[in-house]
């Protein structure tokens, strides 16, 4: 991983919503691992757009695991949701990608917002359902990790630490963030991975990088 900020060079930092980038190099079957994303990150530096500059960090946004203990709906059941597959699995890889040269983490918080029925049962064709706890799952969902971006880039840009945001994201709730930072001088990359995003967010970037680019 290069790194190392020279003064007569341009100096870029990468920004990444952790939550984006794990759907987009994983699946719910194979989850992405924190190797993945670091491999990831040094293959994004390697873009010929980025050659001539100096990387100044790599910011990586995400939130820690919801861990408290809920009750199941429809039954007696509780589950401590801080000893599951899914939060032991996201505690570790947050762990180890704060460990990475060159990688700061920003978390935000997870939020419960209760339980709904998964969407397969509501899409069945029938007049009526019969629902149990295993038809139930719970909503969480992140919370101030728009705001924790919005900040770093407010504080790269005005103090002029870096010139150039790379932005890894499919999100079009970055907009307000990205015009402001070109509104006080920075270029904006904007890394999508292919996803398919909406024209606002293609319109306040000054470069689209494809990481087919990459050598």
């Amino acid at each position: 991983m290069s790194g190392g900020l020279s003064h007569s060079m341009t100096a870029y930092a990468i920004l990444i919503d952790g939550g984006f980038l794990k759907r987009k190099l994983g699946t719910a079957k194979v989850p992405t691992t924190p190797e993945q994303i670091r491999e990831f990150a040094d293959k994004l530096q390697t873009h010929p757009a980025l050659a001539a500059m100096a990387l100044h960090r790599i910011y990586y946004y995400d939130a820690l695991p919801f861990t408290e203990t809920r009750e199941v709906p429809l039954c007696t059941d509780k589950i401590n949701f801080g000893t599951t597959e899914v939060a032991v699995r996201n505690g570790k890889l947050i762990q180890a990608v704060t460990r990475y040269p060159f990688f700061a983490t920003r978390l935000g918080e997870t939020v419960f917002r209760g339980w709904q029925v998964k969407s397969h049962r509501l899409r069945e064709k029938v007049t009526s359902l019969d629902i149990t706890k295993d038809d139930m799952q719970p909503v969480i969902s992140q919370k101030g990790v728009d705001m924790r971006i919005g900040l770093d880039v407010a504080s790269l840009v005005l103090k002029k630490i870096a010139s150039v945001m790379v932005l890894v994201t499919g999100d079009s709730d970055f907009v307000p963030v990205m015009k402001f930072a070109r509104r006080e001088g920075a270029q904006l990359f904007l890394v999508t991975l292919g996803h398919g995003i909406r024209d606002s967010l293609e319109e306040h970037a000054d470069l689209m990088l494809d990481m087919k680019d990459c050598p």
